[in-house]
């Protein structure tokens, strides 16, 4: 079974394992994702799988304003207990993924928030371009699944690159942020909802 970037990705959004370690989970699991989770388990890579289930109530409601009062930030961020968010380093995280926000300009916070439509819209378009540029048929859905994850990058918060490591060897992504932060405190955290306003932006 073929193992895509898209299963990697799910993996390791659930467990906070390595790229690699992901991968050769799958591969080991072939592709069955509860068994790659368990295999994780039982090496010891999965970090935080146990407790993205934990309902997260606490947290911030933070605002940033950037550049002299042309964009503003309104972001959620949950976790457990108001112990930890409290501390300076949930603090800072928050901060920095506010400042992600008014830099980068995400959309959704993640892929599964994005309406159908919208999804099924951007893949005609990447269908239509393959097409005119002339590549077998064949292949067309391999690049156009190949297209929608950097469509997924751009647009989705959690997988962005963090501004902060751009140009690193190994920069880490929103998602890398907030999965470091549960293994660091034991706490489920939820990046909620966010809202990002320009001045002078249409509003149609």
């Amino acid at each position: 079974m073929e193992i895509t970037t898209g299963m990697v990705k799910e993996l390791r959004q659930a467990t906070a394992a390595g790229v690699l370690d992901c991968r050769k989970a799958l591969e080991v699991a072939e592709g069955d994702f509860d068994k790659a989770v368990d295999y994780l388990r039982e090496k010891g890579l999965a970090k935080a799988a146990k407790r993205v289930d934990r309902e997260a109530k606490d947290g911030l409601v933070v605002s940033y304003i950037h550049g002299g009062g042309r964009i503003g930030v309104l972001l959620e961020v949950n976790c457990e207990t108001d112990f930890v968010a409290r501390t300076d380093e949930f603090k800072g995280m928050v901060n920095d993924i506010a400042l992600q926000i008014a830099a980068m300009s995400p959309q959704y916070v993640k892929r599964e928030d994005i309406p159908a439509s919208v999804i099924e819209h951007e893949k005609q378009l990447y269908r239509t371009q393959a097409l005119e540029e002339g590549k077998p048929e064949a292949v067309v859905e391999r690049i156009v699944d190949g297209r929608m994850e950097k469509f997924y990058k751009d647009i989705c918060l959690l997988e962005q690159v963090f501004i902060r490591d751009d140009g690193q060897d190994r920069p880490r992504s929103i998602d890398d942020l907030v999965k470091e932060q549960i293994t660091k405190t034991g706490e489920n955290m939820v990046v909620r909802r966010f809202a990002r306003f320009e001045l002078g932006e249409s509003l149609g």
